[in-house]
């Protein structure tokens, strides 16, 4: 089996400091074994995906010295196979329709609360004739998925043997409202269509690996190893994320950073004054 690795980056924003570690760690890893990096642009966002990030996530990963083996492939192109997996867990009956805001979710007493914040309460689970032409989203069924499915384990490099619990996070949506299919839904078909081996990622993605190993059993897919790493944190001591405006490599290159000496100083686990690595 030949490694394969990737890095899927989000065209939402411009890449950070915690971006480049994630993807030198994915990167490295098909290289040192004599594998395949693919990247990967998670697009299928269309009220917030740009074309002028994806050219920027282009020239930040060369900036970093980074070059992938296949020409990068965009989930936007690949909707067709986010819709035969929803038509094939609809068949299943392990879809339902929901039609509740976050409002509705927030205001709700009895939603309990998982890995990601307040749980969805099951609201829509059981209507008798939902008005499909009305906006909606697809939730599966988490009870009625793990019944059909029983007990599931993945693999970390960190963890070791994990037993997968999906129910944490209670009737996940899979296509939303605005978008075609979520990311639990997209990643998990990707990865297998792709022949991914290794998923390297953040330590943030590794609750959800819960979901993507039930989806993979009842999508008949293969698990991949997966590999989750620390983070990076800013002087607050918060992971670094585009919505809390951590610095760009853009910014980074722009006041005369090396990006291929700051590649080298990340694989030795040396990070820039006033960041920290936390976790694995």
């Amino acid at each position: 089996m030949r490694i394969h690795t990737r890095f899927a980056p989000s065209p939402t924003g411009r890449l950070h400091l915690g971006h480049a570690y994630a993807a030198v760690q994915a990167h490295d890893f098909a290289r040192g074994n004599g594998g395949i990096f693919t990247l990967r642009i998670e697009d299928i966002d269309g009220t917030r995906s740009r074309h002028d990030h994806v050219a920027a996530i282009l020239a930040d990963l060369d900036w970093l010295g980074l070059a992938w083996d296949e020409p990068p492939t965009f989930q936007s192109a690949r909707l067709p196979l986010y819709q035969e997996a929803l038509d094939r867990l609809r068949g299943m009956g392990l879809l339902y329709p929901c039609f509740c805001t976050r409002a509705d979710i927030a205001a709700s007493l009895s939603a309990p609360h998982g890995p990601d914040g307040q749980l969805y309460p099951g609201t829509c689970r059981d209507l008798a004739d939902p008005d499909l032409s009305r906006p909606h989203s697809w939730r599966l069924d988490m009870a009625r998925a793990v019944t059909r499915v029983g007990p599931l384990t993945w693999h970390d490099a960190h963890a070791g043997e994990v037993a997968a619990d999906p129910q944490r996070h209670g009737d996940v949506i899979l296509a939303r409202k605005d978008a075609p299919a979520s990311y639990h839904l997209a990643v998990t078909v990707d990865d297998a269509a792709q022949g991914i081996t290794h998923v390297v990622r953040g330590a943030d993605l590794f609750a959800a690996t819960h979901v993507h190993r039930l989806l993979q059993a009842l999508l008949d897919l293969p698990t991949p190893e997966y590999r989750h790493h620390a983070l990076l944190a800013g002087p607050d001591g918060t992971r670094l994320a585009k919505r809390h405006g951590a610095p760009t490599l853009e910014s980074l290159r722009l006041a005369g950073e090396d990006g291929r000496t700051l590649s080298d100083k990340l694989r030795k686990g040396e990070v820039p004054i006033g960041f920290a690595r936390i976790g694995a």
